[in-house]
């Protein structure tokens, strides 16, 4: 979808003269932004419908604040980041001391050989490497768009990289 076909369904949207309107961006962002989450939450299904439920509609309850400076992609994704840290927060307040979520994935689903490798290199990462090293290799996301996305600057997205590829370097 170009940026002008976004632009015009978030304008009617915010105009109210098509109900349909959003349903089309959920329907073009929808698989992308769930693959997305499902790689941060490492494959907890359930918790990925919930931040992709809840990205959607605090999306749609935003668009009049959306100024366009980025694709709506990255503003959706964007909002998919904060909450899926918004989430992480909560758990920890919750249960300083306890399992978090990713320790209590460990007992639940069986997976393939590459799938538990993958998901092994994942685990020694912390969230926000986590998230950028799926934003670049998994989503292929230029470091300029990740930097939109994360909040953080372009040298700082290269340094969490290389210091990701170390950490995951030392699993195998």
């Amino acid at each position: 979808m170009s940026k002008w076909d976004e632009l015009r369904l978030i304008a009617r949207c915010v105009a109210g003269d098509d109900r349909h309107a959003f349903e089309r961006l959920v329907d073009e962002y929808n698989d992308g932004l769930r693959r997305f989450l499902l790689n941060l939450t490492l494959g907890d299904a359930c918790l990925t419908d919930d931040l992709a439920q809840e990205t959607f509609l605090k999306a749609y309850l935003s668009l009049r604040s959306f100024q366009g400076l980025a694709r709506f992609k990255t503003w959706l994704y964007r909002i998919a980041y904060n909450e899926y840290y918004s989430y992480m927060r909560k758990l920890k307040e919750e249960y300083p001391e306890s399992e978090t979520q990713h320790d209590i994935m460990d007992s639940s689903i069986e997976h393939n050989d590459a799938k538990m490798d993958v998901e092994r290199c994942l685990k020694v990462l912390n969230e926000t490497e986590r998230s950028i090293v799926l934003l670049f290799y998994m989503e292929d996301r230029p470091i300029k768009q990740i930097s939109e996305i994360t909040g953080l600057p372009p040298g700082t997205i290269k340094s969490h990289l290389s210091r990701s590829k170390a950490k995951m370097a030392k699993v195998f």
